[in-house]
């Protein structure tokens, strides 16, 4: 999953939200330069409204991570050629009630874990932005 969680009382808008929880999750402190734009507005399944944030880290090499590990177990990343490839993409299907598929999500496979639920919703909202030809 990304960076996230609830607002503060002292966060000024989204954008103040994301930039505080990846500096408290992940170390990085990211100015709003940084920042590419934000895409709709989701429902988790709570209930809640998440306002994915997009913005550009640089070259990963040349970041230095220090997870806080009372909120992040484990940190990894996929190269933008392996979401782009389709042997790596697939589609979760839910089923509702009635027994019958309710929904389906997509699924990002062959990493070192298996991207589903709304990591893969905000992954693929972000793919058709940064890649539309290929995505």
């Amino acid at each position: 999953s990304f960076p996230g969680g609830r607002r503060d009382s002292a966060d000024g808008d989204e954008v103040a939200t994301a930039l505080r929880e990846t500096r408290e999750e992940l170390g990085l402190q990211l100015g709003t330069t940084s920042v590419w734009g934000q895409l709709r507005t989701l429902p988790n399944r709570d209930g809640l409204t998440v306002a994915p944030v997009v913005a550009n880290l640089g070259p990963l090499e040349d970041l230095t991570l220090t997870p806080n590990p009372e909120e992040v177990e484990e940190v990894f990343t996929l190269p933008l050629a392996h979401l782009l490839q389709e042997e790596n993409q697939g589609y979760t299907h839910f089923r509702g009630s009635s027994g019958r598929y309710g929904y389906t999500l997509p699924v990002f496979l062959n990493g070192p874990h298996r991207v589903w639920g709304l990591t893969a919703i905000i992954t693929d909202l972000t793919l058709e932005l940064l890649a539309p030809a290929r995505y």
